[in-house]
């Protein structure tokens, strides 16, 4: 019978790190005082790096180390997949738990980011009635609330590393003979 080697090894310390690096930047982001909504450059750069460079990245570091390092140059299809959902859930878990409980610690931070939403708000709609204000504000502080935010962050992200795990598994994938 042939043995088999699980991808979870390889995913998991991937996923760890994907985590961890999105922490980083929410760290760094935080202390520096640099704000996405005022700062649009870094809210794109920092989208584009969350949602594209860092999952594909490691999504294809994740495959080819335990494709070339795990199971002796061969990974299937599935197997691609399921590193690639599995580092992105990971990831967002992490990264999810962490802002969750930076939000208990710091709660001044959620209402610093709701005064910023407010500000943005009437920039953009200046004749905007206070009610619908008031409503999307607390609509805002909803979605923030780690009840919603968390699953909400892993869900998203589960999605993103099924398609690009789609995308990399057709791309890596070598059968066993």
């Amino acid at each position: 019978m042939e043995k088999t080697t699980s991808p979870s090894k390889s995913a998991i310390q991937y996923g760890v790190l994907f985590g961890l690096i999105m922490v980083v930047e929410f760290v760094i982001s935080y202390i520096l005082n640099i704000d996405p909504t005022t700062n649009k450059g870094f809210g794109i750069t920092l989208n584009l790096i969350n949602f594209l460079v860092l999952p594909i990245t490691l999504i294809l570091l994740g495959c080819n180390h335990y494709k070339n390092k795990i199971n002796s140059g061969f990974i299937s299809f599935g197997e691609a997949i399921k590193i690639g959902v599995v580092i992105c859930v990971i990831g967002a878990l992490i990264y999810g738990i962490f802002t969750a409980i930076f939000n208990v610690i710091f709660p001044e931070f959620t209402e610093e980011i709701l005064r910023k939403t407010r500000d943005v708000m009437v920039q953009q709609n200046p004749e905007m009635p206070e009610e619908q204000i008031e409503m999307a504000l607390s609509w805002t502080k909803k979605f923030m609330s780690p009840a919603i935010a968390v699953p909400f962050t892993v869900v998203m992200y589960t999605f993103i590393g099924l398609i690009y795990s789609l995308i990399i598994g057709a791309i890596v994938k070598k059968e066993r003979p």
